[in-house]
């Protein structure tokens, strides 16, 4: 049986064209009977927060608390990724960073046993995730060469980087969208078109 992928959108506006690429990417995989579990962040509700008492370091106390998670939707967040064989994310570049609900979602989802084990803080992470394949998707509104030149791309350095060595070191695979603000029908259904394909050659 394919592994189920995990779908990612981190868009405040319904609507949003974020939201038409979550929808083609999720219509894709389940043409392509690929299990799919969608996770529209804002329209979950998904509580970003981490309380003072959830607040981890390593070893296995923090993995003990941490399994006693009394929220419902983030111990059924780490259980589908434990399982997924890949994960798509789909956001918008906001100050070189994921939406807060996106950031929010990474501190909790991966966390110390579940994404991976760290006997102690200097120690190198154990990854516990099998992740064979990651997707990124990022609209911008900021032209390609601005971005490069006076900040380079940190949002690659977040998922192919800091994240990637935390979920199995998959193959990661991102695709940025820009100008998003300018772009006209044409341009917008070839990139919907591109983020399916995308999609498809990973996962189907």
């Amino acid at each position: 049986m394919t592994a189920p992928v995990v779908v990612l959108l981190a868009h405040p506006r319904a609507g949003s064209f974020n939201h038409a690429l979550a929808a083609r990417v999720v219509a894709g995989l389940d043409r392509a009977g690929v299990p799919v579990r969608f996770h529209d962040l804002y329209a979950e509700g998904f509580d970003p927060v981490l309380t003072e008492t959830e607040a981890y370091t390593s070893g296995t106390r923090a993995e003990a608390f941490l399994a006693v998670e009394p929220d419902p939707l983030v111990r059924r967040h780490r259980e589908e990724l434990r399982t997924a064989g890949g994960l798509v994310a789909i956001h918008p570049n906001w100050w070189g960073k994921p939406p807060a609900i996106l950031g929010g979602w990474l501190d909790r989802i991966l966390v110390p046993g579940v994404a991976y084990r760290l006997d102690d803080a200097g120690g190198a992470p154990e990854p516990l995730l099998s992740l064979r394949r990651l997707l990124v998707v990022n609209t911008s509104d900021t032209p390609e060469e601005r971005e490069r030149t006076l900040f380079g791309d940190p949002l690659d350095a977040i998922w192919r980087r800091c994240l990637a060595p935390y979920l199995g070191e998959p193959e990661v695979r991102r695709l940025v969208l820009r100008v998003v603000a300018d772009a006209g029908a044409a341009q917008r259904a070839a990139w919907l078109d591109d983020v399916e394909a995308e999609a498809l050659r990973l996962f189907g």
